[in-house]
């Protein structure tokens, strides 16, 4: 399927594969079936990448080594708690992700910058947010590796000018952007804005689309994220990161525990949404 793709041919598809199945094995099935090489693991088996203990993931890496399939990055929950929260025991998990990606022989940890308590702006909040990330950003360069800061609702960094404020201070080999369509639309933000804002930052992207009006969830390009007009501006600057397919099309395993008051599909076959959202994202690389 690659060889047949017109844009964006030097990038590799991966995937949330949880979203086909809790379980690893039928995961990897799956992607097999559909030529997909690369995984952001996320979690395997009903285990999230936060409760994975070293044997439970030198486990998972023997099966997808057997399989032929590699890491992309840890899509871990690094972030993603209230700017309020204890971060000592946060530093702890960033940590144990840094091992994660060591055992899965990635460079790339996902994150996020910190929910915001209700009746604080994100203005009044900013300098607690910019000392947190300064450590994990530190940390990380510690070990050689690179925190992928995901746009997500309700976080600091949830639009395109709280994107390039973290990306102003902090962007480098250890710090760089991943670029979520659907998110953005989730927040009220054109997609085409936040890319023109962000995209000397940009080193990982994730498919999802999105409806401005409704902000349901859709396959890519069938919504209002821009995507094959990004997709051709990526191609022409020469992006070779990973595409990174995320569907939230269907009630998956941990959905409610990924999105704050998260809308309830109408789709509850997992296999079959992941499947339409593959035939979308090929459709519009064709």
């Amino acid at each position: 399927m690659t060889e047949t793709r017109k844009l964006l041919v030097n990038s590799q598809i991966s995937c949330f594969a949880d979203e086909i199945a809790s379980s690893l094995d039928r995961q990897i099935e799956v992607m097999k079936d559909l030529g997909i090489q690369w995984l952001e693991l996320r979690s395997a088996d009903g285990r999230g990448v936060a409760g994975f203990t070293k044997d439970f993931a030198l486990d998972i890496k023997k099966r997808l080594d057997g399989a032929g399939i590699k890491v992309s990055a840890i899509g871990s929950p690094i972030g993603k708690i209230n700017i309020s929260d204890d971060f000592e025991s946060h530093m702890k998990t960033l940590n144990a992700m840094e091992e994660l990606a060591d055992i899965f022989e990635t460079p790339f940890i996902r994150m996020f910058s910190f929910y915001l308590p209700q009746g604080r702006t994100p203005e009044e909040c900013r300098d607690e947010v910019m000392d947190r990330m300064d450590r994990m950003v530190r940390e990380a360069a510690g070990n050689h590796l690179t925190l992928l800061h995901e746009n997500e609702k309700g976080i600091y960094g949830d639009n395109g000018e709280r994107c390039l404020d973290l990306m102003r201070q902090f962007a480098g080999e250890n710090f760089r952007c991943t670029f979520d369509f659907a998110n953005f639309i989730e927040c009220g933000q054109n997609t085409m804005e936040a890319y023109d804002m962000l995209r000397p930052y940009i080193a990982y992207v994730h498919v999802k689309d999105a409806l401005r009006e409704t902000k349901e969830i859709v396959p890519a390009g069938k919504g209002d994220g821009q995507l094959l007009e990004i997709f051709s501006q990526l191609d022409e600057a020469g992006y070779h990161g990973f595409l990174s397919l995320e569907p939230h099309l269907a009630n998956f395993g941990g959905l409610s525990s990924l999105e704050k008051d998260a809308a309830v599909r109408a789709e509850n076959n997992t296999e079959k949404a992941f499947r339409t959202a593959y035939g979308a994202l090929v459709e519009l690389l064709a």
